[in-house]
């Protein structure tokens, strides 16, 4: 069928098969153009199936050559009815991992359950023994703990008092203001149950307590701190509450990890265009800000030059892996540079519907959201028939 973008609000509901396995391809032609790069060869990525996730997925098997487990919650297609992204990067990872002559298996399901970290936990013992890089990059707005069955839904609110600032439309260029009201009642601990550190220590314990973690094992999960015009809402709201117990969580797992040598990082990442980032008020606004800058001082990067700069310069230099004052990976050092948050904020200040084509990047903004979905990639004829019944190799 000819398969076009579908919008509702923030989120497409279609996504492209030719155009996912585009990006998927375009990835991996980025990283092996960066050279071979000393690291991780069982890897197991939880969240592997966009954004961070798969960038690190696709770092690890054609950066390192390593075998990859990834585990993702996505929908499948049906007739006349795509996936979701995230199904059709996975089949075009595998499909181009198998014709490398890489093990890649994928497990599609929910993984916060224990169901999916058994499933995971067999596949590893049968596959690959052990594994000697875990990658933690999930992103869900609710959780069921396992344990106590209980379903938790993150907010992103405010905590104390109500936020009000710019924002954006990017799909009408709109600038606007909004007002988010403060979090209330349980917000908080219910957005740290379902964002903080609690399931990536459960899968880390899970793992360990089966032998499946190799000696001088390493995990990552992936945080954002961001800059102060969007700190009420984000880094000092209820999903701040969220990252610093995730922050806190690698010196626990560290310690848990210490008699096999292993290691617990929490690398904080740049702000970019995701599913999730879309939906957050101000965001947006800020985004096209930055890419405006950092295009125009050589210093952009996407999820996938973020991961490859993370895992090559940083994780595997064979030396000390450098941290900040709190412990963590800082991958986004050139968005904080204090020139280009000077910038940003003299931006801000003029930014309006009128002029925010010319002094942001609306444009950019738009394509790399397009992307996300498999829609408006060079290389791709859009008005031709896709098969939307595409299937993942190791799940069909």
């Amino acid at each position: 069928m000819i398969i076009e973008p579908r919008m509702r609000g923030f989120i497409c509901l279609t996504a492209h098969p030719v155009g996912c396995e585009q990006s998927v391809k375009n990835q991996i032609e980025y990283v092996k153009s960066k050279g071979a790069i000393d690291g991780a060869k069982k890897v197991l990525v939880i969240g592997a199936s966009t954004g961070f996730g798969l960038a690190s997925r696709i770092s690890s098997a054609f950066g390192s050559d390593a075998a990859t487990i990834g585990v993702f919650f996505e929908k499948p297609p049906m007739a006349g009815k795509t996936a979701s992204p995230g199904w059709y990067n996975s089949a075009a990872f595998e499909k181009e991992a198998h014709k490398a002559g890489l093990y890649a298996k994928s497990i599609n399901g929910d993984a916060f359950s224990n169901e999916v970290k058994r499933e995971t936990l067999d596949l590893i013992k049968a596959d690959l023994g052990q594994v000697d890089l875990v990658i933690y990059s999930l992103a869900s707005p609710v959780r069921t703990n396992p344990n106590t069955g209980v379903t938790h839904r993150s907010v992103l609110k405010p905590i104390g008092a109500t936020f009000s600032n710019k924002t954006v439309d990017f799909h009408t260029g709109k600038v606007s203001e909004v007002s988010i009201e403060p979090c209330a009642g349980d917000d908080i601990e219910n957005t740290i149950a379902v964002m903080g550190g609690e399931d990536w220590a459960m899968w880390i314990d899970a793992l360990k307590a089966e032998n499946l973690l190799a000696p001088g094992a390493t995990t990552v999960a992936y945080s954002y701190i961001g800059p102060s015009v969007t700190e009420a809402v984000y880094r000092k709201g209820t999903i701040g509450r969220a990252k610093d117990h995730l922050e806190a969580t690698a010196f626990t797992i560290s310690d848990s990890l210490a008699d096999i040598n292993g290691k617990a990082y929490v690398s904080v990442n740049k702000a970019l265009v995701t599913q999730a980032s879309s939906a957050i008020p101000v965001i947006p606004l800020y985004i096209s800000l930055l890419y405006k800058i950092m295009k125009a001082e050589g210093i952009h990067e996407g999820c996938i030059e973020q991961i490859q700069r993370l895992y090559q310069q940083r994780l595997f230099t064979g030396g000390e892996v450098p941290v900040d004052e709190k412990g963590r990976i800082r991958i986004d050092d050139w968005e904080m540079r204090e020139d280009v948050q000077a910038q940003v904020a003299e931006l801000w200040a003029q930014a309006t519907t009128e002029n925010l084509e010319e002094i942001g990047d609306l444009e950019g903004y738009r394509k790399d959201f397009y992307n996300l979905f498999g829609f408006d990639l060079a290389g791709v004829d859009y008005k031709a028939e896709a098969d939307e019944m595409v299937q993942v190799e190791s799940i069909a």
